[in-house]
């Protein structure tokens, strides 16, 4: 069904924490939960929204889109689907796909319209029940685009037209392959337990090794093709892959270079240690590897990374925080500008200023800031009628900030809406 297959990790969103299939908490909170498994290799992420009634449901819409903000692999989430309304709810929160219960005949009753809406690909059902595995066939003429199957219904003989993910409680290779070599198989779902880790990256080499396709870094160009120095190492430029501040400069040799594409983590060698060492291995601080480049003489690379915590020792987010001189000069990255005006319209909402026009704005609230959004509309509406473009640049620069003072009131962020802009 799918050329590659997807290692997933699952776990129940309970009262605001992670939780087991038992629903017993985990250690870790849900973001880095989300971001481990991330960072270890995880295609995916399935979670089961356990809340009891519609406070906690929507405690946990809100989870769900901080989690998405977090990690850049899908998020499938569900649980708590009673109407059309709660699988937009779950999409506008950042997940990829939604899945349904078959168990509850209001879930397949709006599948059809939830996947003309959204669109087949977004919308999955879980097997929860014996009964459904009678009707798979009717589930994907509904419009399911995917299931979701527990191990034991992997094994009954039967198969789907749809792509099916299955539950798992093995963290095994041997496990894994039997499951991901079904002909309907789409990938596996493990969930998170206490106490054990699954390093998501070691399993697919496993897996690769014997003929699974599966996601794995591969680099184009090998060893051979740098020009490291004279004592075999090569420097390596870290940048953080979203905001591209520069984290720091270290080396790899060779093998911190294999290592490095092998586990998607930052290998270096330490011309101090002489030995070669595993970013955030006593720290925890590590960088998970977004993408690697090469230079045009292949002698120097540049790796883009989501850092945890800080990457120098000292503490510091970068390694460069030393000023020894500085020229003014006005910020024009875009992003980082609306970022910056973002962050001062978010601090004052949460610490007030007196005399400040953006708390006036809060304080009369939602209505008062609607009105001035609309107003600013209107105003670039008539400055475009002006032949003088200073004027729409005017009006543009005041309706946007207008529009921040919302988003900072709904709790929407430029990453939101990047995202959203970039899915389209």
């Amino acid at each position: 069904m799918t050329e590659t297959k997807k290692l997933a990790v699952s776990f129940v969103l309970k009262d605001g924490q992670a939780a087991d299939p038992m629903g017993a908490p985990l250690t870790e909170t849900p973001g880095q939960l989300c971001r481990d498994s991330e960072g270890s290799g995880a295609d995916m992420i399935l979670i089961i929204d356990d809340s009891g009634d519609d406070a906690g449901h929507e405690a946990n819409i809100g989870i769900i889109k901080k989690l998405a903000r977090t990690v850049d692999i899908p998020i499938m989430a569900g649980g708590r689907v009673k109407r059309v309304e709660d699988v937009k709810k779950y999409l506008y929160a950042g997940a990829r796909m939604v899945f349904l219960k078959a168990s509850e005949e209001e879930n397949i009753d709006i599948l059809k319209e939830v996947s003309d809406r959204f669109g087949k690909e977004k919308i999955a059902v879980l097997l929860d029940c014996e009964e459904a595995l009678s009707r798979t066939e009717e589930f994907a003429a509904l419009g399911a685009g995917s299931l979701i199957a527990g191990r034991d219904q992997a094994v009954s003989g039967r198969e789907s037209s749809c792509p099916v993910f299955f539950l798992t409680e093995e963290a095994s290779g041997e496990e894994a392959e039997t499951l991901l070599s079904l002909p309907s198989s789409a990938g596996v779902c493990f969930p998170a337990r206490k106490e054990r880790t699954i390093d998501f990256m070691e399993l697919k080499h496993q897996l690769k090794a014997d003929g699974i396709a599966v996601n794995t870094w591969e680099s184009t160009a090998g060893w051979s093709d740098m020009k490291p120095g004279a004592d075999g190492l090569l420097p390596v430029i870290v940048q953080d892959y979203k905001t591209s501040e520069v984290l720091m400069m270290a080396y790899m040799n060779e093998q911190a270079f294999q290592d490095t594409v092998r586990t998607g983590k930052m290998h270096y060698y330490s011309r101090s240690r002489k030995s070669q060492w595993l970013k955030g291995e006593t720290s925890g601080h590590f960088q998970y590897v977004k993408s690697l480049h090469l230079d045009c003489d292949n002698d120097t690379l540049l790796a883009k990374v989501f850092q945890v915590g800080a990457a120098c020792h000292t503490g510091s987010r970068s390694c460069f925080f030393q000023t020894l001189l500085r020229k003014d000069y006005e910020e024009t990255n875009p992003l980082r500008v609306f970022e910056e005006v973002y962050q001062v319209i978010e601090d004052r909402k949460i610490h007030p200023k007196e005399g400040s026009y953006t708390n006036y704005l809060f304080d009369k609230g939602i209505d008062k800031i609607l009105k001035k959004v609309g107003e600013e509309a209107a105003e670039i509406i008539i400055a475009a009628k002006n032949p003088d473009p200073e004027e729409i640049i005017y009006e543009l620069s005041d309706f946007l900030y207008h529009a921040m003072v919302l988003m900072a009131e709904k709790g929407v962020t430029w990453q939101d809406i990047t995202r959203e802009l970039a899915n389209r």
